[in-house]
């Protein structure tokens, strides 16, 4: 009985559709490449709410809020350096309308510059017309982050009764820096301290 040996059968490797599925892959990789090394944006220090509150008392609506202000040791070095820096305390105050956009009763935006002197070795806070001398960057932090009795409103801009959202934030203001330390706070979280904003319901 003669010999079969098994016949082999020769098919043509898919080439075409090998190198297209492999420039698909490497494609992938590289582009999953660039997101992985793509800059991650900074998040911003934190400052801590600990209270805030509204009140009416003759005729004005006064707000209240305390915060855990520091600065980062980059913040301090800057003010050492000469480089003044500008904090913003936002408050808004709106009213719920169902038929139309929340009503905006009231908006304001109170700005400490603060600046180092070091011939004096003194912190000097200017907000408006009133400025004020601090030895200490400690006290400089208590002066800021503690907001008594501030005129927000009119009671009289209020309906009694009714009931309306509060907010309040407290910011470094990056807008104001040098161009310079402008660029540095879109990607150091050392130059982006902020809170978070403070919600409650107010009802005068």
């Amino acid at each position: 009985m003669p010999l079969r040996l098994p016949i082999l059968v020769l098919t043509r490797s898919p080439r075409p559709q090998r190198r297209r599925a492999l420039l698909a892959l490497i494609a992938a990789s590289v582009v999953a490449g660039s997101w992985l090394a793509a800059p991650v944006p900074a998040r911003a220090d934190t400052i801590p709410v600990k209270a805030a509150e509204l009140r009416v008392e003759e005729g004005e609506v006064l707000l209240n809020a305390e915060f855990e202000f520091s600065l980062n040791p980059t913040l301090e070095d800057a003010l050492e350096k000469g480089i003044p820096l500008y904090f913003a305390l936002d408050f808004e105050l709106t009213r719920g309308r169902w038929y139309w956009l929340d009503e905006k009763v009231a908006q304001t935006a109170l700005v400490y510059r603060v600046s180092y002197n070091a011939l004096t070795r003194q912190y000097r806070v200017a907000s408006g017309l009133l400025t004020q001398t601090f030895n200490t960057l400690e006290e400089v932090e208590r002066y800021i982050g503690r907001i008594t009795s501030r005129r927000v409103a009119s009671a009289d801009a209020l309906t009694k009764g009714a009931k309306y959202d509060a907010a309040v934030r407290l910011r470094l203001d990056v807008n104001q820096l040098p161009k310079p330390f402008q660029v540095n706070a879109l990607a150091s979280r050392e130059w982006t301290l902020a809170s978070d904003w403070q919600r409650w319901s107010f009802t005068p």
